[in-house]
């Protein structure tokens, strides 16, 4: 039951090209940067990423696009990122965009063995109709673009047929955790991470405060052990760097 490695570069060894990644966070909160730049230390490459952003241009998973380790993203929202627009616009990265309560739902039904499910969320739009650019040619036209999908009727109203997600890896970075694998997650980042945590073949999750088994009360764990096979302590250094896209406070009057 000692799931504890004794790094992040440890953790991702088995991580080879082509695998297929979740990464937790909201933004840049809550994103595992320690497994991330692990990732990048590693060199590995042709990575289908699955992630709520790409991060920044140098923070993230930005670190990762930066390095042209990725290949695919499959994400909502790309607006912080100027490098991700700009290999897409020039047909180096191939992205499928999904409206967010369909990306959540989708990892919640992998992670539940749902195969599938049916959603309003972009009936009557490229999302169901098909024809959304995933990769353009470099040259302004359209190399690949999303398949239309079956839609449905039920008591009078449209509905989308949407895939669970599952993934070879899933990366997710948790406030307390045990050996275990038992996690805790702070505010902002149990947006996604949880959602992640359950739906990867192999959960990694670097943990910021470690604890040992039973000191979590079983009504606080978020994540269950059951759903993660490696953790990895952070150092105090570690734990105390979070990151934000952007600081906005009130000014005082």
């Amino acid at each position: 039951m000692n799931k504890l490695v004794e790094s992040a570069d440890a953790a991702v060894a088995d991580i080879r090209d082509g695998a297929t990644l979740m990464v937790g966070g909201f933004g840049l909160c809550g994103n595992p940067e320690n497994l991330i730049q692990a990732l990048h230390r590693k060199r590995v490459k042709d990575l289908v990423l699955i992630s709520n952003n790409c991060g920044t241009t140098e923070l993230g998973l930005g670190v990762l696009l930066q390095a042209r380790q990725i290949r695919k993203i499959v994400a909502s929202y790309v607006g912080e990122n100027k490098e991700f627009e700009r290999q897409f616009l020039h047909g180096e990265l191939e992205v499928e965009l999904i409206p967010q309560g369909t990306l959540a739902e989708r990892l919640r039904a992998g992670g539940s063995g749902i195969p599938a499910f049916f959603t309003p969320a972009g009936v009557g739009t490229q999302v169901a109709d098909g024809g959304m650019p995933w990769r353009y040619d470099g040259d302004g036209g359209i190399a690949l673009a999303s398949p239309a999908k079956e839609t449905r009727e039920f008591d009078g109203r449209d509905y989308v047929l949407e895939r669970g997600i599952v993934t070879d890896f899933a990366l997710v970075r948790a406030s307390v955790g045990d050996r275990h694998g038992n996690l805790v997650f702070d505010r902002s980042t149990r947006n996604f991470n949880p959602l992640v945590a359950t739906a990867g073949r192999i959960t990694i999750a670097e943990v910021e405060h470690l604890v040992e088994p039973g000191e979590i009360d079983p009504q606080n764990v978020h994540t269950p052990g059951v759903f993660v096979q490696r953790v990895v302590a952070l150092t105090p250094e570690q734990a105390a760097d979070k990151r934000i896209e952007r600081r906005t406070i009130t000014k005082e009057a």
